[in-house]
């Protein structure tokens, strides 16, 4: 048992043999539950009520993304005291489909996944795509995983799995090739076990609910170091205090905590500022929201907040709807208790500036409501969000047409979902952090500690807490009211270190499910010496370990720099360096222009990678401003993670990027590859991108016209020698405003191949997980996961129509379907209004010709059949002729001669036609 905190306290109780079923027999130092079955204690949680075990993992088949039905039934607890938690485990699924956990038949709870040709899932982000997570609602004495394939979903390979785990045991890496798995039960007493408190106190009476509807009662004790043992308890806690002195800490029938307070100069600062009306709290530094709930132990502060969701009969299009944006203020959408919830049939996808953080889809089939009880991919599906944000938007798309369906997405605090139904307000779980500035003092009169929150763009946060044993606010002086003497905790060992004139400091901290701090053993520390001996050999060990670390540090710098060596051959190993090597061997002039930088040169280049170094942060990663040793300005970019699986793919693009030499092509110099994550160095491009040359109002230097054209044509040809002038093809996937870059001549070079991919001469067609910036994304590549060169020609269209009318791909100001640029621009062709959203530069500069010779040619690049639009060198061409000429163009592509005359044309686009109105708008030129 040596070693296992949690279970001492446990094999104290079992020792009194108050039931055979908690009898624990030590074998080898490893506890066992004797009688079920000989299972292996994890940990004891004397507050929870729960024992930690380790079970055989339980797995529900393992098929092609779960083509059909599979199932699997679990260890059944029968008769024994003993349940499975609701409160501590949590149900995994991997896979492409559904996964239900049964009793006798009923669906328990279940999630629900959507892949787009995903074949291995991510555990460490495990919320919606390929793998997904959720809890159990009832306590259980067995259960059965039953797994359900999607229509539609799939590709050959991978494997469909779910199994029930311990939520804080749960570790995804560990887990991966074991064959148990740790699962936290319920330990339950009765009235037969005849159980005394300490102190004699009189047990509490628990209620467990159980998923047949029926309950079961328990009896358990209060707080103690073993409240089962009679004298083992704490002393009864102080008085509690909550608020400053001279403060109210309730509003009607809320708790409000510091640093919360009630009116003026009772919160530590504005923020945390409440108005107490009518016996309801508000917060009015954010637009007076309700407060519901306020919590220390994981500090966060629940809050009612409009219901932001879309309604649609049914969801066939997309739609987007904003959440409130907490902007400065010191709070963030909680991750650990907020959940996403989608009440409809399609997925919905929760994001944070163009990228998607969760997302979670449902079908429907006959089913014509959704059920919140059973909410797990039929009808209605939810998901846990990775990261905390600001803000985010919910967007919506169909999967299925269901006639007379509503489909409403919305973020709610998941302890207090059912809240809210059919309303317009849902509770929602707000996590509050304490910075530097409010100079956090906790209740103990000592520092408080600094806690780290990572963000959903892969930065991070710092945050202030206070831990201990309280009962009050242990943000606030004498808030502490634990049974905490002048010599520590009140026990046998620590009165016996009093007396000694020392004091018990906390050894072996554990750390709840919120971040809070659980006290272990004690260590004495302060006590007086008695005897001189004591101070001589004091004072001798002192000699002796200061000679000792003069030799360590000495000792520490050399192996210091030998891990460091190793360190960088083990990720220059992992990162793919020998595959390169073996490049190099097979062909040595194709890496000759490969250079590989080591990370002590990129570190100096950048100093250290320096947050003032930083142009820009992005979907992939971070690029920083760097200047080498012979003086050369390069961009260094850092991303944020690589699949090991693709990384012979990643040294073969490296290879292949690295021997471009395009005009219109931002140059890539080299790699570093001794770093965690590879590095990849490429030109500097001083003028920034296009998208802040056409959309930031304060430019002093508008672009022209012929400018406009000037880059339009230098980006096609470069995009139409990726596509068919290098050996092997190159799709960049991901063409938009803000990566094309202006040299100091304006000249555009096409950057940020981190989601670009090769492809071989016989390939028509990639299929990949959906990646990209909503506003550029090829809609048929979004419906079918298969990028196509005429992919990029898409996106290369909305470009075009942003240097034709200079505006955002999505707009701020737009409602409706106009929101987006590509169907306004759509509408605006077909209602011949076009010359109204042109530019002003565009209008002043061009012809009217011009113009229509240009907004047809992205019409035909913005076909929504891909097979009908242009391929890039053909929009080249004709970009080419644009811009030399006043004349028409020639070139045809799938497309019928087009001419705008008095009267309405009938152009044809391949199968497709659109009928537009003449080109006389009433727009004076």
């Amino acid at each position: 048992m040596r070693g296992r905190d949690d279970s001492i306290p446990f094999w104290n109780w079992c020792a009194l043999f108050v039931n055979p079923w908690y009898v624990v027999e030590c074998k080898s130092s490893k506890p066992y539950l004797s009688k079920l079955d000989h299972l292996e204690i994890l940990g004891v949680s004397l507050v929870n009520q729960t024992v930690t075990v380790s079970m055989p993992t339980l797995y529900s088949g393992c098929q092609n993304f779960v083509q059909n039905s599979s199932k699997a039934n679990s260890f059944d607890l029968g008769g024994s005291p003993f349940l499975y938690s609701k409160i501590r485990n949590k149900i995994v699924f991997e896979g492409c489909g559904v996964a239900s956990v049964m009793y006798n038949g009923s669906v328990v709870t279940g999630c629900s996944t959507a892949c787009l040709n995903v074949t291995h899932s991510d555990r460490s982000n495990c919320y919606g795509i390929s793998c997904c997570e959720t809890t159990i609602p009832k306590f259980l004495k067995s259960y059965s995983i039953q797994l359900t394939g999607l229509e539609g979903q799939g590709a050959n390979g991978g494997c469909g799995s779910a199994f029930l785990v311990d939520a804080t045991s749960y570790d995804p890496v560990s887990l991966k090739n074991t064959s148990f798995t740790p699962i936290s039960l319920l330990w339950t007493l009765t009235a037969s076990e005849q159980v005394s408190c300490c102190d004699k106190l009189e047990p509490l009476n628990i209620v467990v609910d159980m998923f047949n509807g029926t309950i079961v009662n328990s009896r358990k004790c209060g707080s103690g170091d073993n409240p089962y043992l009679v004298e083992n308890c704490r002393r009864d806690p102080e008085r509690q205090k909550y608020a400053k002195t001279g403060c109210n800490d309730t509003c009607g029938d809320v708790r409000i905590p510091y640093p919360f307070g009630i009116g003026a100069n009772c919160s530590i600062n504005k923020w945390y500022r409440v108005d107490c009306n009518s016996s309801t709290p508000y917060l009015p530094a954010l637009k007076n929201l309700e407060v519901l709930k306020v919590y220390t132990e994981n500090r966060t502060v629940i809050v009612r907040t409009q219901r932001i969701s879309s309604c649609q009969k049914p969801v066939r299009n997309s739609s987007q709807t904003m959440s409130i944006d907490l902007g400065r203020s010191p709070f963030y959408f909680s991750n650990q208790n907020n959940k996403l919830v989608f009440e409809g049939c399609g997925t919905a996808s929760l994001m944070e500036n163009g990228s998607v953080l969760a997302a979670c889809s449902a079908a429907c089939g006959s089913v014509k409501h959704s059920d919140r009880n059973n909410c797990f991919g039929i009808g209605c599906c939810q998901i846990a969000i990775p990261n905390v944000v600001k803000s985010y938007s919910i967007h919506l798309t169909g999967l299925e047409e269901e006639d007379g369906h509503c489909g409403s997405a919305f973020l709610v605090d998941q302890t207090s979902y059912g809240e809210g139904r059919d309303t317009s307000s849902v509770p929602i779980s707000l996590m509050w952090t304490l910075r530097d500035s409010d100079q956090v003092i906790c209740c103990d009169g000592g520092a408080p500690e600094r806690m780290i929150v990572d963000m959903s763009s892969g930065t991070s946060m710092d945050t202030w807490l206070c831990n201990g044993w309280s009962y009050g606010s242990p943000y606030i002086i004498d808030g502490c009211a634990s049974a905490v003497t002048d010599y520590g905790p009140d026990t046998e060992e620590c009165r016996k270190c009093g007396s000694r004139g020392g004091y018990c400091t906390p050894i072996n901290n554990i750390y709840d499910n919120y971040g809070s701090l659980i006290p272990g053993n004690y260590t004495c520390v302060g006590e007086r010496e008695r005897t001189s001996i004591r101070v001589i050999l004091g004072v001798s060990i002192s000699i002796g370990v200061l000679f000792l670390v003069g030799m360590s540090s000495i000792l520490f710098k050399v192996i210091k720099r030998t891990k460091q060596r190793r360190r960088r051959k083990r990720l220059f190993k992992c990162n793919g360096g020998l595959l390169l090597k073996q490049q190099e061997e097979a062909d040595p002039s194709l890496v000759d222009k490969t250079i590989l930088f080591t990370s002590r040169e990129l570190e100096k280049a950048t100093d250290n990678f320096n947050e003032n170094r930083i142009l820009g942060r992005g979907g992939q990663g971070t690029v920083y401003k760097g200047m080498l040793v012979d003086g050369r300005i390069v961009a260094v970019k850092k991303s944020k993670i690589v699949d090991e699986s693709q990384l012979e793919q990643f040294i073969n693009e490296v290879v292949v990027l690295s021997q471009i030499n395009h005009r219109n092509v931002v140059k890539l110099l080299g790699c570093c590859l001794e770093t965690e994550v590879p590095l990849l160095v490429s030109e500097f491009i001083p003028n920034g991108t296009l998208y802040d040359r056409l959309h930031k109002k304060s430019d002093e230097f508008p672009l022209s016209l012929n400018m406009r054209l000037q880059i339009a044509t230098e980006v096609a040809g470069a995009l139409a020698y990726l596509h068919s002038a290098t050996s092997i093809p190159i799709y960049h996937r991901d063409i938009k405003s803000n990566n094309i870059l202006l040299d100091d001549k304006y000249r555009a070079k096409v950057s940020d191949f981190g989601t670009s991919r090769l492809v071989s001469v016989e390939q028509t067609h990639l299929t990949t997980l959906v990646k990209g910036t909503f506003g550029y994304l090829d809609p048929e590549y979004f419906r079918s996961s298969q990028f196509t060169e005429k992919s990029d020609v898409y996106s290369f269209g909305v470009v075009l129509v942003e240097l034709l009318t200079g505006e955002k791909p999505i707009s701020q100001t737009r409602i409706g379907e106009r929101k987006s640029l590509v169907r306004h621009f759509m509408l605006a062709m077909e209602e011949g209004q076009i010359m109204s959203i042109f530019d002003a530069i565009a209008i002043n500069e061009g012809t009217k010709e011009e113009l229509m010779t240009a907004a047809n040619l992205a019409m035909r690049c913005l076909n929504m059949k891909g097979m009908y639009r242009p391929t890039m060198k053909e929009v080249s061409v004709e970009l080419e002729t644009i811009r030399t000429s006043h004349m028409p163009p020639t070139v045809q592509s799938n497309t019928s001669h087009m001419m705008y005359g008095e009267d309405f044309s009938m152009i044809t686009y391949g199968e497709s036609s659109s009928t537009f109105p003449s080109f006389n708008d009433n727009i004076t030129h």
